[in-house]
């Protein structure tokens, strides 16, 4: 391998995928320029969701994306975790409708691991940042 090869390789990955950290100081930052999607069902939305986020399952985007999304706005999909690729297969479902698409790596597991806050039906809930993925500050 080149380091041409690896530099195109990180260059387009960073092109297409984001991380908590970056996603949650773009929405502490007021207007973040894209629209946050949690493409998980239901049941696991109303468990727990980014607060800002918009839900809209893969199997939904055909029958609501356009009508809960912006084409002129950014759009980036997250999911459970490392360990789940729906939000690949809704960015890449989105993509192929003509979006401008990122995908959140770490999910929703990683942007609780960091200490980020959680919407759920008791309202905001955050927790400790886990020490084994996330810096902590005393």
């Amino acid at each position: 391998m080149t380091n041409q090869q690896a530099i195109a390789w990180f260059e387009a990955r960073l092109a297409f995928q984001t991380d908590v950290s970056d996603v949650q100081a773009a929405l502490a930052g007021g207007d973040p320029g894209f629209t946050l999607v949690d493409t998980r069902d239901l049941t696991a939305w109303r468990q727990g969701h980014i607060p800002g986020a918009v839900h809209l399952p893969r199997a939904m985007i055909p029958v609501r994306g356009d009508r809960l999304l912006d084409r002129a706005r950014p759009v980036v999909t997250y999911c459970w975790g490392p360990g789940c690729d729906g939000a690949t297969k809704a960015a890449l479902e989105l993509a192929r409708r003509g979006y401008a698409v990122k995908e959140m790596i770490g999910g929703i597991e990683y942007w609780i691991r960091e200490g980020f806050p959680v919407e759920t039906a008791e309202g905001l809930v955050t927790r400790p940042a886990d020490p084994l993925t996330a810096p902590v500050h005393s």
